[in-house]
């Protein structure tokens, strides 16, 4: 990904765009009118506000993974780093290794600047694995000063022998693909991992953008050496609606089953995920399809995923994102990077910016129409103390306190039960594409008939300060249940001048039966919830100025009309890794 700059677009096309987009990021942040700030709470540079389990290195700016993958036994984070500063700029691939994804130890900057054809910038990319088992690392390569002209490079382990790839080399065959004739240079960039179909070709993908138009499209490229690649006559797919950074194209396996496929794992029975970071509303999209390699065409099973109903990795701030397969549990998982809500003034005192979602195993769900996610099973090693409730009633306007464990770093588990859907609020179909306006409108304290309910986290004794995660449920005009789930960070702070949008999506689940749950990961200034095992993800950043370390409360709440009952509820204190960051 290159600068995190937001789009400037024509005011009719961008009315257009957001119209078919829906809900997006706020863009009204401007780095420089936030980087003149005069002063910073104290509260905002509390060592407690750093993420405890989540990854990020000690210091300085953060953004996309790139190249992860398994190798000899070590896992492989690649990312873009700043060394000199908390914003954007300077950029390298820092390195980091892990046994298990949760603990990592910090190596050597990877790639750097060094080449003509890299000498200003190193952006992002992706990693292959060679038949021979030697990784191949494809990325971005700045070329000129102060225009951002975009070419794509490949890199090499100097001694692929070594398990911790500690030192890369460029071939001097670099670049591999340049923008051509009547291609925009400025909006060329991350390569998708390389895949091959049995046919002697090897095919990659590289984000863009047609000239002259709103046109975000996956370029694709083929090779026979994986030296020489020639640009394919049509992308394998596009669509109106801006930029695609950082694509990503993988197979996955039959509905339901839980394992991964490697990117070369051709086969017509395979469905396929092709993703896309929208550059200009800051979140990751995707559609499941059909690929069929002899007419390089990549088809959406819903025809209208694109623009309308749109399906996203996570529903909050979460963009950038990569996934790898990991042969080693056969899975294939899903890293991506979550950006401060404060301001530049705020980063610069703090002296870091940015962080990595939990990793993520993910797999289609059984209906086939959307993937499920789920924090990867390591993650529980870092497990501590425990505390449980069960069977309680929560009345309407009624809420509780969970107790017995420090909240602020935690990983909570709960099951509810709605003893009745009959109060169901009735559905405006007018937000059927907008779940975050929906939200911002019906949030956690405006009263409902079956919801809102679910956890105040990291909140203040007295309440004055608290974020909500919770579900809402609706009928529609046919008489279904309709779950809406929401992240409401609106009362998370009492600093001023902090971004804190609602976030929200839809949740595709059968709650007829009344019951529905949500796990949250809470970390200090993160808060990663999972609806209904895995089907919405939403990750807010927050900035409590009361609700810090042991003054940080968790509760369970219920503000509708009917009745909800905590079938059980499960909440651990959360270890540190033994090293986190780079």
């Amino acid at each position: 990904m290159g600068t995190p700059k937001w789009w400037v677009v024509a005011p009719l096309a961008l009315l257009l765009l957001l119209q078919l987009a829906g809900a997006s990021h706020d863009v009204r942040r401007s780095l420089e009118a936030e980087a003149a700030t005069p002063s910073v709470p104290a509260s905002i540079l509390s060592p407690l506000l750093r993420t405890g389990y989540h990854f990020q290195p000690p210091m300085n700016w953060i953004n996309d993974p790139n190249g992860p993958l398994y190798y000899k036994g070590w896992y492989h984070l690649f990312y873009q780093y700043n060394p000199k500063g908390a914003v954007w700029g300077n950029i390298i691939w820092a390195h980091s290794v892990s046994r298990d994804l949760i603990n990592w130890m910090a190596l050597e900057p990877a790639i750097k600047p060094s080449i003509p054809t890299d000498q200003y910038g190193v952006w992002s990319g992706s990693a292959t694995i060679l038949p021979d088992g030697t990784p191949a690392m494809l990325y971005t390569g700045i070329d000129r000063p102060g225009t951002n002209y975009q070419i794509q490079n490949i890199a090499f382990p100097k001694d692929p022998s070594d398990p911790l790839l500690r030192e890369w080399v460029k071939p001097g065959y670099n670049p591999i693909a340049v923008p051509e004739a009547g291609m925009n240079a400025t909006q060329f960039r991350d390569p998708t991992t390389a895949w091959h179909a049995g046919d002697g070709l090897w095919r990659m993908l590289v984000g863009g953008l047609k000239p002259g138009t709103l046109r975000g499209m996956a370029i694709l490229y083929r090779s026979r050496d994986f030296k020489h690649w020639v640009r394919a006559k049509h992308p394998l797919h596009s669509a109106l609606t801006g930029m695609w950074e950082c694509p990503d194209f993988f197979p996955v396996r039959e509905p339901g089953h839980p394992g991964g496929l490697d990117a070369s794992e051709f086969g017509p029975h395979y469905k396929y995920v092709l993703k896309n970071s929208l550059d200009l509303t800051r979140y990751d999209y995707y559609t499941v399809g059909t690929y069929n390699n002899r007419t390089e065409r990549y088809v959406p099973d819903n025809p209208t995923g694109d623009v309308y109903q749109r399906l996203q990795y996570d529903y909050g701030n979460f963009y950038a994102s990569k996934t790898f397969y990991d042969p080693a549990k056969n899975r294939r998982v899903l890293l991506g990077w979550a950006n401060e809500s404060d301001s530049v003034a705020h980063d610069n005192a703090k002296g870091w910016a940015g962080i990595h979602a939990i990793p993520r195993k993910i797999w289609l769900d059984p209906s086939g129409k959307q993937l499920l996610q789920w924090p990867v099973e390591e993650l529980e090693q870092l497990r501590g103390k425990a505390v449980s409730v069960g069977d309680k009633v929560v009345k309407p306007g009624q809420h509780f306190e969970v107790t017995g464990l420090q909240s602020y770093q935690s990983d909570v588990e709960v099951s509810f039960e709605v003893a009745s859907l009959d109060k169901a609020e009735p559905f405006d179909p007018a937000y059927a594409n907008d779940a975050q306006k929906l939200c911002g409108m019906k949030n956690a304290d405006a009263k409902g008939g079956v919801g809102p309910f679910g956890l105040w986290v990291l909140a203040s004794a007295d309440l004055a300060e608290k974020t909500a995660v919770f579900f809402r449920v609706f009928k529609d005009g046919y008489g279904k249940p309709l779950v809406l789930m929401c992240s409401d960070p609106t009362k998370s702070s009492l600093t001023p001048g902090l971004y804190k949008p609602t976030f929200a999506g839809f949740v595709d689940t059968d709650i007829s039966s009344g019951k529905i749950s949500l796990r949250s990961l809470i970390d200090r200034s993160v808060v990663e919830s999972f609806g209904a095992g895995g089907k919405t993800c939403i990750l807010s950043r927050v900035y409590p100025s009361m609700a810090i370390g042991k003054d940080a409360h968790l509760y369970v709440f219920n503000n509708g009309e009917t009745d909800i009952k905590v079938s059980q509820l499960k909440a651990w204190e959360m270890k540190k890794p033994m090293m986190n960051g780079a």
